[in-house]
């Protein structure tokens, strides 16, 4: 019998001080966003972070057939510029940054179809020049643990892939962006104006950031799902 090969799905791990079983440090993605991308029809594959100025990425990239970019700690606030880290950000990583910023650059310069999710959105926003907003004020304004209503925008591909204009958004964050980076533009808003996520007019392939943890309901939610779905569908356009 012939099966088709599932598309490739690029997924940076993080890093996790503990683990349960494994006894020591780890390599760790969430399991319900392996999930997802399995659902859709992916095969999701955790690479290990590396040194950019000590590997190719893009060399590294180019066996696969799509990339996601996960959520995960903050970035050091140098990397936009800042020349002070609020007390808020917490799991800065260097190399994790350097990585996952690299995997950016060389997915949009080379075509590969990308889903960034939360942190893997401000990556994304910093990768091409914009900045962020380090805190967004406590407990009372931050989106941590919290589900509410996301306004999309009319005609954008987020609107046509989820199949709506207004989603209930599972949010994990108390930072967001600031100044768009190059080339970006707003595609879905919180009530409270925050931005939700962002699009690139000139991308080469399917690129979505959303700043939500849409692996939280995806299970539930096929307007979640469908995310996950347009992903892999792109991924394997691009090789088939």
């Amino acid at each position: 019998m012939t099966t088709t090969a599932r598309p490739l799905i690029a997924i940076p791990a993080r890093f996790s001080a503990t683990t349960s079983a494994l006894r020591y440090a780890a390599e760790v993605n969430a399991r319900a966003l392996i999930e997802a991308v399995w659902r859709a029809g992916g095969e999701p594959a955790t690479i290990h972070p590396t040194d950019p100025a000590d590997s190719d990425v893009a060399a590294r990239l180019a066996r696969f057939d799509g990339v996601l970019l996960p959520g995960g700690g903050d970035l050091a606030p140098h990397r936009y510029g800042a020349p002070d880290a609020h007390e808020a950000v917490y799991d800065v990583d260097d190399l994790q940054d350097a990585f996952d910023l690299e995997v950016a650059r060389q997915a949009l310069a080379s075509g590969l179809p990308l889903l960034a999710i939360c942190r893997g959105l401000q990556v994304v926003n910093t990768a091409l020049g914009g900045t962020l907003h380090q805190d967004m004020g406590g407990p009372r304004r931050e989106h941590r643990h919290v589900r509410h209503p996301v306004t999309l925008a009319p005609g954008s591909a987020l609107a046509r892939i989820t199949g709506t204009d207004k989603t209930e958004a599972s949010c994990y964050h108390h930072q967001h962006v600031d100044r768009l980076g190059e080339g970006l533009h707003v595609t879905a808003r919180a009530a409270d104006e925050t931005i939700e996520a962002v699009e690139l007019a000139d991308a080469r392939a399917l690129f979505i950031a959303v700043q939500w943890h849409p692996e939280d309901t995806a299970h539930e939610d096929p307007a979640q799902q469908r995310l996950f779905d347009a992903l892999v569908r792109a991924a394997g356009t691009a090789t088939a």
